[in-house]
């Protein structure tokens, strides 16, 4: 079966690390001459930064302690199936940007923390690559996971990815310690009920194991460097993969399970290199000849 415009989904939460993971698809990208659309899914949010504070306010005086940008009420999940849908039949789709900060907004004369007008995508793309929370989302009667081609979920154990968070928010935006548990405490709910579940969804998954102490996320000190980590690598369906190739090429590297590949946590940029490589290649050639 051939695939007329490819979707490529990294999915995982804010801290994940799916960032450093889209720097090494945009690496195979431009190495293989691939002209990829990048869409961040901020810029799926229903809310810009100042109609979420809002938002959060009426929340609480509702007593809904749960409203988070993890849960499908904050986000335009719809609209995101759209275009995954839209983008897989026409290479086509409506894309907007979130704006973070001044030097993103400077361009468009906007404020830090709003959205830009939606818009088109232009014809001619080869793939499409989405990094963000719902990649793989499933809630309400949507499916955003069903118009992917490649689903990678990114995951540290879930102290790490608060240890993560922790100094990020302190240190990045000021915020108390208080008010990060509060944040993590407000999310839970809908981590558990979306998010998490993703991450079954997924062909691979990445999950970073720190090696030294994480047991209180909310007094360490540090971020576990990545030579104090391993990474686990988990596929659905390890029958295509070589695991004897990538564990010939990727030094001190086991296998934990038949589907399970355990990396230094330094080798994990040379494993998703071996690893996505070869499938993104796949994706390009099983585009009908007529579409290249």
């Amino acid at each position: 079966m051939s695939v007329k415009h490819p979707v490529v989904a990294i999915t995982g939460s804010s801290g994940a690390g799916t960032t450093s993971v889209t720097r090494t698809f945009q690496e195979i990208f431009r190495r293989e001459g691939i002209n990829a659309v990048i869409v961040e899914g901020d810029s799926f949010h229903r809310y810009d930064r100042n109609e979420m504070k809002l938002a959060m306010a009426e929340a609480e005086q509702q007593r809904n302690l749960q409203f988070s940008h993890f849960g499908p009420d904050a986000n335009m999940l719809a609209e995101l199936e759209s275009l995954f849908r839209d983008y897989g039949e026409s290479g086509v789709g409506m894309v907007r940007r979130y704006l973070h900060d001044e030097g993103e907004a400077k361009p468009y004369g906007q404020p830090p923390g709003t959205f830009t007008p939606w818009e088109e995508l232009a014809p001619g793309s080869d793939l499409l690559f989405y990094e963000g929370l719902h990649g793989a989302a499933v809630a309400d009667g949507i499916d955003v996971a069903q118009y992917t081609d490649l689903l990678v979920g990114v995951v540290p154990i879930v102290n790490l990815e608060w240890i993560q968070k922790v100094h990020r928010d302190r240190t990045e935006r000021g915020y108390s310690s208080e008010a990060i548990i509060d944040t993590i405490l407000r999310r839970m709910p809908d981590y558990v009920k979306y998010i998490c579940p993703q991450f079954s969804r997924t062909y691979v998954n990445f999950q970073r194991v720190p090696t030294v102490d994480t047991s209180n996320p909310f007094t360490a000190r540090t971020i576990p460097t990545a030579d104090e980590s391993f990474v686990v690598i988990r596929f659905a369906d390890p029958k295509v993969i070589d695991f004897p190739y990538l564990l010939s090429m990727l030094h001190d590297s086991f296998m934990s399970r038949p589907n399970c590949i355990v990396v230094p946590g330094g080798k994990m940029e040379l494993a998703m290199q071996l690893i996505f490589t070869p499938l993104i290649l796949r994706l390009m050639d099983k585009r009908p000849k007529r579409l290249r």
